[in-house]
This record gives C-alpha cells, sequence and structure tokens, in this order.
C-alpha cells in the first residue's frame, strides 16, 4: 500500500480547505468552538457544521452503495452525523483539528452502516434489475473490494491513535501533509510525512497477513 502522491503533488494540485485555518473566520479553533458549543453556543454549533460538513460529504459519496443513496440524501445522513456528535461531545476530549474530524469519520461510518442496513431490510416499490439485486457496492469498494476493505479498517484499527488519524486524513480526506501536521500538532510536513509512511508500513504488513 503506497501513500498517494509526493508532497511536490501536494503543492502543485492542493488538499482540501483547511478546517481550521486559513480565512480569518477559521482561526477559531475547533476546540475553542467545541467548548462554545458545550456552553450552549448555538451560533458555534452552526460554525462547527459548516465547517465539517463539506469533508464529511465528500467522505460519505464514496461509502454508500447505489441503493442507499437512492433512498437516503447523503447530505441528510451528514447533518444527523454531526448532530449526533455534537450532541455528545461529553465523550470526546477536544486534542486538535484531526482528531475531531476523525471521531466524526467514525460517527459517519456507524451512520452508513446503519443506513445499509436499512436499506437492505426496506421493501422497494420497484424490483432492482438482476445485477442489482445484491446490495450494490460503494464507489470504494468498487475501486479495491469489500474484502479489501474489511481488512483496511482491521489493519486500520490496530495502529497507534495519532498514526490512524494520519492516515484517515491523508487517505480518505484528502489533506496534504502540510495541512495533516496542522491538524495533528506536528512540527512539520515531513514529520507528518514520516508518521503516514510508518503507518502505511504497518497497515500493509498487517493487510498481508
Amino acid at each position: 500500500m503506497a501513500a498517494p502522491d509526493s508532497e511536490s503533488d501536494d503543492k502543485d494540485r492542493g488538499g482540501p480547505e483547511p478546517v481550521g485555518w486559513g480565512t480569518a473566520e477559521d482561526l477559531e479553533s475547533t476546540a475553542a468552538l467545541l467548548a462554545a458549543v458545550r456552553a450552549g453556543g448555538t451560533g458555534a454549533r452552526d460554525r462547527l457544521v459548516s465547517r465539517y460538513l463539506p469533508l464529511l460529504l465528500r467522505w460519505a459519496h464514496g461509502r454508500l452503495p447505489r441503493a442507499a443513496r437512492d433512498l437516503a440524501e447523503t447530505q441528510d445522513l451528514v447533518q444527523v452525523t454531526l448532530l449526533k456528535a455534537l450532541a455528545h461531545l461529553d465523550t470526546f476530549e477536544a486534542r486538535h483539528e484531526g482528531a475531531f474530524l476523525a471521531y466524526l469519520r467514525q460517527v459517519l461510518r456507524n451512520e452508513v452502516r446503519m443506513e445499509i442496513r436499512r436499506v437492505s431490510r426496506r421493501p422497494l416499490r420497484q424490483p432492482l434489475a438482476e445485477d442489482l439485486a445484491e446490495r450494490s457496492p460503494s464507489p470504494l469498494e468498487e475501486a479495491i473490494g469489500s474484502e479489501a476493505l474489511e481488512a483496511y479498517e482491521r489493519a486500520l484499527g490496530a495502529l497507534r491513535e495519532d498514526e490512524r488519524q494520519a492516515v484517515i486524513l491523508r487517505l480518505e480526506f484528502g489533506f496534504t501533509h502540510e495541512q495533516v501536521a496542522e491538524a495533528l500538532g506536528k512540527p512539520s510536513a515531513d514529520a507528518a510525512r514520516m508518521l503516514v509512511a510508518r503507518a502505511m508500513v504497518r497497515m500493509s504488513e498487517a493487510m498481508d497477513v
């Protein structure tokens, strides 16, 4: 399993819009926003939702199978995820931007699984074509296969927390190494690159077993 692109490629194509920095509006840290949400600030809640919604939408689109996307709007699913996550902030310790995004990813992954189960149990008004009779795979499953996806999740779960968050940010959310460093509080893009590389080696070894 190889890390996607080099750091020079990162700079050429750019990653996603940084989550907690960039414009003057973004200078408010996620930790500060979470503290304001815990204190009952509705404005802080709205800013958190608008900050993370685009990233989670892109992630969810790659995980939901076609049948599930037909029956539930991806945006609705992501908004449910954000509301659930914000309603249970007492279970989350805000350490840095990457930790919160990894937390949201886990909540959204659970919602995607529930949605897939609901779709598989729900009778359809019109019969599916033969090639869609079974649960249609998500775009990610189509790309790497469901067995490989399961192996990836197992290997991901065996990593240290900082390694797991680095891999999620780099591979699943498309962050550049510089953005990974900022999101995880690492001293430099090179430090983030080394963290991702070590994690990828460990994951490759685990998936080859």
